[in-house]
């Protein structure tokens, strides 16, 4: 990027929306891999217009585009690998409008995740999808990579409440895909094919988003099991016995040893692993779930039961649980963070390999996460300065990988491909499908401008 383009950017945004320091740049370098990658500039524009201008700008003299969220991702989706400019959008942070009579919402890319669902409380409203970082994720973010969380059980994920997008193509061109209302099948489904794009089809500049009520009441029990195989089969009991909770969570001894001092209650003695598990709904819906609950627990016998007393210990242990995973940075200086999918009746298959994998490869691996939609978060914990540790924790990730896939399952739940899983693709993705998704890929993008090298490793900075 020489002179001319920073000189044309800061036509287009103005003199203090470029920045363009050493010390500016470096801000906009790295994501939550640990991996970084020094921008030539980062642009935080204002309006759709602007965001079109760049595009139209790295279009003519081909420079790389890279949309940046939060910078929360863990697969490097928003690292500038080929350099050239990084889009932020901490100026694009509104909420445009809350429809309460139509139950949607519109607003900008910036806005953060937690935010958004503050505000709707207010209204008696909610926004379902709860990523653990909702406190600093954005909602651009969570789009790109169709973010999860723990209420996915029972709500479903991102990608279930945008129902329509506004997005500047790589050319420059503004589009509005999907609708306001709850029907709508006019044309081929563009907001479902963006979403979960990993920024690499088009940049969002606004978002339509579907709400439902606030939920009356909450109803939250901690189980604790002595026994690892005994917490993993019981998820898929759960649910199998006709209940339905809004969030179904698990930990491992591990996992749970890194966030203790914040679960501020002690645990029994020998616990090998627990379930976080919350039915909401009416209050009589939740009274009902909540017993019949209590009583098939009851039955299961190996395993201690305790419902939260008040909202004060519910917080306590939600913030254990979206602590693990920073916390766990103090059992190992590094981390392999990966977040599988199997099908949850093949949770107790995949726990235990990764025992037998952390024994073999002489390695820490924990896993927790999302069990009633089976996305299990597994880490292989190392300290990279090993080599012997690196190299392992490398093969116990492609090994996890294959067991998976062996199992009906996938390799991302809510995290994405990026750069740290795009060479494992083809284990999963069909010869022809990926060929379909590079031609979707040239045929948005033809000159590999935006976020170059993401996803599939031929858009690359050499082809810009």
């Amino acid at each position: 990027m020489d002179k001319h383009i920073l000189k044309e950017l800061r036509r287009i945004l103005g003199p203090d929306s470029l920045l363009t320091s050493w010390e500016d740049r470096a801000c906009y370098s790295y994501d939550a891999t640990g991996q970084s990658f020094l921008p030539d500039a980062a642009a935080m524009p204002e309006t759709a217009e602007q965001v079109a201008a760049i595009l139209r700008l790295a279009n003519e003299h081909r420079f790389p585009v890279i949309p940046r969220g939060a910078g929360s991702g863990v697969t490097g989706g928003a690292l500038p690998v080929a350099r050239g400019l990084v889009i932020t959008f901490s100026r694009m942070n509104r909420i445009l409008e809350i429809d309460a009579a139509n139950m949607i919402a519109v607003v900008e890319p910036g806005l953060i995740t937690g935010e958004l669902q503050a505000a709707l409380k207010k209204r008696g409203l909610m926004y379902p999808p709860d990523p653990a970082s909702l406190k600093f994720c954005s909602i651009g973010g969570n789009a790109a990579e169709c973010a999860g969380g723990p209420s996915a059980v029972k709500y479903g994920v991102t990608r279930d409440y945008i129902i329509g997008l506004e997005a500047v193509l790589p050319s420059g061109e503004i589009i509005k895909t999907g609708v306001r209302t709850e029907k709508g099948v006019v044309g081929y489904d563009l907001t479902r094919l963006l979403i979960g794009s990993e920024g690499t089809l088009a940049v969002f500049t606004k978002l339509i988003l579907r709400l439902l009520p606030l939920t009356e009441s909450k109803a939250t029990f901690l189980l604790t099991f002595p026994d690892l195989a005994e917490a993993t089969k019981l998820v898929a009991e759960i649910l199998s016995a006709g209940l339905l909770p809004c969030t179904l969570e698990y930990m491992d001894r591990t996992a749970i040893a890194a966030v203790r001092d914040r679960l501020k209650q002690p645990l029994p003695d020998g616990t090998a692993a627990l379930l976080l598990v919350e039915f909401d709904g009416s209050k009589e819906e939740v009274h009902q779930q909540a017993a019949r609950f209590a009583k098939f627990v009851a039955e299961k016998g190996n395993c201690v039961l305790r419902q939260a007393a008040d909202e004060q210990k519910t917080a306590e242990l939600w913030l254990a649980r979206r602590s693990i995973s920073p916390a766990v940075l103090s059992l190992r200086p590094h981390k392999i963070a990966e977040d599988v999918v199997v099908p949850r009746s093949k949770i107790p298959d995949l726990v235990a390999f990764t025992e037998r994998l952390a024994v073999e490869l002489k390695l820490l691996i924990l896993t927790f996460g999302h069990a009633g939609d089976g996305n299990i978060h597994v880490n292989i914990m190392l300290d990279k300065s090993d080599p012997d540790e690196h190299r392992n924790g490398l093969e116990a990730k492609e090994r996890l990988f294959r067991f998976v896939l062996s199992l009906g399952g996938t390799l991302s739940g809510e995290h994405g491909i990026g750069i740290t899983k795009s060479a494992f693709l083809p284990l999963e993705i069909d010869p022809a499908s990926l060929q379909l998704m590079r031609r979707l890929k040239q045929l948005f993008d033809p000159n590999g401008i935006l976020n170059p090298g993401k996803v599939f490793p031929k858009f690359s900075a050499s082809s810009c």
